[in-house]
């Protein structure tokens, strides 16, 4: 029952900024961590055995920290799960692109790079709503669906590992000269404990807009991304806000020709489908409360 309580404790206080400005996030000393460890070890050969080593000492400390954060009691449960959880924050940021996005495209273009890593000088209107649309469906399966997945099937050590493992990827999980060998482990290991989360974050997207058309939507072009995850849920909010997402986009001034996922759906999108999008986050995370509750009275 304490994921159930985490979860609203997110949805209400989000990341305090008071807080946050005093101590560093949990997040931001795991960063910490692994960019130290990364700076020892991506040397001189072996550098994929070397990741390896580092992500499995990673996910073993996290898994033995979180059982010792258990022994606590529930009371510190909720309150870790809260900080890492991140529906309320993930709302609030794509909320903003939003909001900026109507007062000018420079300042859409400005607060959609806070979530996006492309080329946002280069975007239109419709590029900046896209970003922020396919920003929520992703961070929506790594931040939320994923993280209370973990939390419920392993208690608080699955949440840890889990976010050790999601934040390594963020940080080495890149396939350039000085990633591509060390992070290989850690894009893999992201890639399998993802897995579950991206087709129930999927799913229930379908299901709360009572959409079954969507998983078809899914099934066909999550295959289309370039992550063997991150296509379904942005398949299955395409679907719902009837909007083609993906597509062409520029990184560091390369332009990647990359399909469309559901293309059939409108290309030309605004604020007011970023607002569409963050009302499916919550009706999303609503379901999934839903369920996570029902868990816990089943079990």
């Amino acid at each position: 029952m304490t994921i159930v309580f985490a979860m609203l404790l997110d949805a209400l206080l989000g990341e305090p900024k008071w807080l946050w400005n005093r101590v560093p996030h949990p997040a931001v000393l795991m960063g910490r961590l692994i960019s130290a460890m990364e700076e020892r070890l991506n040397t001189g050969p072996a550098r994929r055995a070397k990741g390896a080593v580092l992500i499995a000492a990673l996910v073993i400390g996290a898994l033995i920290l979180g059982g010792v954060l258990s022994a606590f009691g529930p009371l510190v449960e909720v309150l870790i799960g809260a900080i890492l959880i991140a529906q309320r924050s993930l709302a609030d940021h794509v909320s903003d692109v939003a909001r900026a996005l109507r007062l000018s495209l420079g300042d859409g273009r400005m607060m959609v790079a806070r979530i996006v890593g492309r080329d946002v000088n280069v975007l239109d209107r419709s590029g900046v709503a896209r970003g922020a649309i396919e920003s929520a469906a992703e961070n929506l399966s790594d931040g939320v669906i994923a993280p209370v997945f973990w939390f419920t099937l392993l208690g608080l050590p699955g949440l840890l590992a889990y976010k050790i493992i999601n934040t390594a990827d963020s940080m080495i999980g890149y396939r350039n000269d000085r990633y591509a060998e060390f992070g290989w482990a850690a894009a893999r290991l992201d890639d399998v404990v993802n897995w579950p989360a991206a087709r129930l974050t999927a799913l229930f997207i379908a299901l709360v807009h009572l959409r079954p058309d969507a998983i078809g939507v899914a099934l066909r072009d999550a295959g289309l991304h370039r992550s063997p995850n991150a296509g379904w849920p942005e398949a299955a909010m395409a679907s719902v806000l009837n909007v083609a997402l993906s597509g062409p986009r520029s990184y560091d001034g390369t332009l990647r020709e990359e399909p469309f996922v559901n293309p059939e759906g409108r290309q030309d999108l605004g604020s007011d489908d970023i607002d569409a999008a963050v009302a499916a986050l919550w009706k999303t995370w609503g379901l999934t409360l839903v369920f996570v509750a029902l868990w816990w009275v089943i079990a």
